[in-house]
């Protein structure tokens, strides 16, 4: 005879035998690690996740552990070694690590503070130098940020060669990788480049924005840069904003809770998630790997310019 205890028992085990296997990922991976590239100096790179990587390990009850990593290409490798569980992607480097086989897989993208999810590509100038447009600058210097970067190095190539400038090597007096958004800032500040591409969503969220805030720049006297001291000269069509994007090889439980802790930060964790972006992002945007398929396609048309170079 069933009984109302029997029920009872029945559905307590079920919801038992439900949790324990929820967690049993938690077993296989005690330990996540959530990388990021270089965007700014590794300081400030960690006083700005920390927070984040606090949150994620209360909230997935296993610790994340935050690397960061030298360039977009040892974010690329790490997740094809499985050493890097979760990662923070610029679109070209995300497009390039699916060109290139890595198993992973997008899971959302930064929602922008007026509810857009994309940002552009510009080049930026001194205000105090003559140049107006890309084509008064011929013969000077380009600073890049890295091969991998979207609005550093893929889209800014794409827009020289719609100007007919399809060899910004020759173009250019010297075309120079600085390794990160910030060093191409610094680069454009002091003088060593002319111009630099870097990636901009308003004038109030920016690498430039965020390096005035921290007052990163100064003039030669030593007195603070503001923003009317730079000048954007292009501006390139709107680009997705890059994903967070997890290994396709973690279980699917795992999966949705990093997931579920994303969309849930600014409720549970305004704090932390407002330092991510220095309060100029207003959640995250859920996202599918399809997403960046547009992306692939740039990549690909920058491989065949470098390719049709070195022929």
């Amino acid at each position: 005879m069933i009984t109302r205890r029997l029920v009872l028992a029945g559905a307590a085990a079920l919801a038992f035998t439900t949790s324990a296997s929820a967690d049993d990922w938690k077993a296989k991976y005690p330990e996540l690690t959530f990388a990021v590239i270089p965007a700014e100096n590794a300081s400030g790179v960690t006083e700005r996740w920390a927070p984040f990587m606090n949150y994620l390990s209360k909230e997935l009850g296993v610790k994340v552990t935050l690397r960061i990593a030298n360039d977009y290409a040892a974010v690329i490798e790490g997740q094809r070694a499985g050493n890097i569980h979760i990662a923070s992607y610029g679109s070209a480097s995300f497009a390039r690590a699916r060109l290139t086989g890595v198993k992973t897989d997008a899971f959302a993208n930064d929602i922008n503070a007026d509810g857009s999810t994309g940002y552009y590509s510009v080049f930026f100038v001194k205000a105090s130098s003559p140049y107006k447009s890309v084509d008064q600058l011929k013969g000077k210097n380009l600073g890049l940020v890295d091969p991998n970067s979207t609005s550093g190095n893929n889209v800014p190539r794409f827009e020289l060669d719609k100007m007919g400038i399809t060899d910004a090597d020759t173009y250019f007096s010297k075309v120079v990788f600085t390794g990160s958004h910030e060093n191409a800032i610094l680069a454009l500040a002091q003088g060593t480049v002319d111009v630099a591409a870097n990636q901009w969503t308003s004038d109030d969220d920016s690498t430039l924005a965020q390096m005035l805030t921290k007052g990163m720049l100064k003039n030669a006297d030593g007195s603070p840069m503001k923003k009317d001291d730079f000048r954007i000269i292009h501006k390139s069509a709107p680009i997705i904003n890059g994903p967070y994007a997890y290994n396709s090889d973690l279980p699917e439980d795992a999966k949705a809770a990093i997931a579920k802790a994303f969309f849930d930060a600014p409720a549970k964790d305004k704090a932390a998630f407002d330092r991510l972006q220095d309060g100029q992002k207003k959640g995250f945007h859920p996202a599918t790997t399809k997403d960046w398929d547009g992306t692939i396609e740039l990549i690909k048309f920058v491989d065949a310019l470098r390719k049709k170079k070195a022929s």
